[in-house]
């Protein structure tokens, strides 16, 4: 889910969406209105699922998106190989992960832990 803003209105450390991706603001930097037009923000964002940098100018009056960025608790059910079953603690909703290897270590059947939802997309916190 998202909801639509003006650029002029985000602050660092919160959402925008970026090529359909949530990313956080690193960075905003806005010039002075000139003589041929209005003034533009450029905005420094890094991916929160795929982590990769990148950065967009628009207009401060332009509009853009924000996403609704959920950190909820979930259940671990199971764990195959680097496949991890969890139950959301609120909804008991059921879904798998992939989990990188030194995550893994860190993680056993019953424990509670925390993790991102946001666009259809969930990540381990």
């Amino acid at each position: 889910m998202k909801e639509q803003t003006e650029i002029g209105k985000l602050k660092e450390g919160r959402y925008v969406v970026v090529d359909d991706e949530p990313c956080k603001i690193l960075s905003i930097s806005t010039s002075k209105p000139g003589k041929h037009g209005s003034a533009k923000s450029r905005i420094d964002v890094v991916g929160i699922f795929d982590g990769i940098k990148r950065s967009i100018v628009q207009p401060v009056s332009a509009k853009t998106y924000v996403p609704i960025v959920e950190r909820r608790t979930a259940q671990i059910i199971s764990i195959a190989g680097n496949t991890v079953q969890m139950m959301d603690i609120k909804d008991f909703d059921m879904f798998e992960m992939e989990v990188s290897d030194e995550k893994l270590a860190e993680l056993e059947a019953g424990k509670e832990i925390p993790y991102i939802a946001s666009m259809g997309k969930k990540k381990l916190d």
